[in-house]
């Protein structure tokens, strides 16, 4: 983890680049913004938990600094003590600001709908499955759908598509081997790994 160094030379040049931008020297902000933002924004979200409130923390406090940068007396304070006092305070208003509410009892339901992760590999594992059953013959193609997606018996696909049961049988046989070999190496991509 890197450190701000708190020597007098790194207080004289906050000092200085804060006083530029008081100035009207936008470059001064960038520079000062570079140095202490990325230590203020690790402070806030060690304190706050979230990386959306330690943003917002950090830019409150940057534009605190801001409006305060043409009264600023250098001899008061270093800026980036002073910066992440200002955030360590904005952090502990926020928290006490959104401290959870206890729920009665009962009223947080488990939710047994699929999160986001488990529909992105459900939504990648039917892809990869119309993928490899696009590259089948159509005849293998019909007999693996109408058997083992539709879930129709060996007797009503033949009927289906006109031709003998021991037809069909082959057929679906071929196209799983197919399907199978075309999958096999999208096992860990898609999930399958421990199957």
């Amino acid at each position: 983890m890197t450190r701000m160094a708190f020597d007098g030379a790194s207080r004289d040049e906050d000092a200085r680049l804060l006083a530029r931008y008081a100035d009207g020297d936008r470059e001064a902000a960038r520079v000062l913004v570079a140095r202490l933002a990325p230590q203020a924004l690790n402070l806030a979200r060690r304190m706050l938990g979230n990386q959306a409130d330690a943003e917002d923390v950090v830019q409150e406090a940057l534009l605190r600094l801001w409006k305060m940068a043409p009264d600023w007396d250098p001899g008061r304070a270093r800026v980036s003590t002073w910066l992440y006092r200002v955030v360590v305070n904005l952090c502990t208003d926020r928290r006490r600001r959104h401290q959870p509410v206890a729920l009665p009892d009962g009223w947080d339901m488990a939710d047994d709908a699929p999160g986001a992760a488990a529909k992105m590999l459900q939504t990648a594992r039917v892809a990869a499955l119309q993928g490899a059953l696009d590259g089948l013959p159509d005849r293998q193609r019909q007999a693996v759908i109408l058997r083992d997606i539709q879930g129709l018996t060996n007797p009503q696909i033949a009927d289906v598509m006109e031709l003998s049961v021991e037809a069909v049988e082959s057929l679906a046989a071929r196209g799983r081997r197919a399907l199978k070999s075309a999958l096999g190496g999208m096992r860990d991509e898609l999930g399958f790994a421990d199957d």
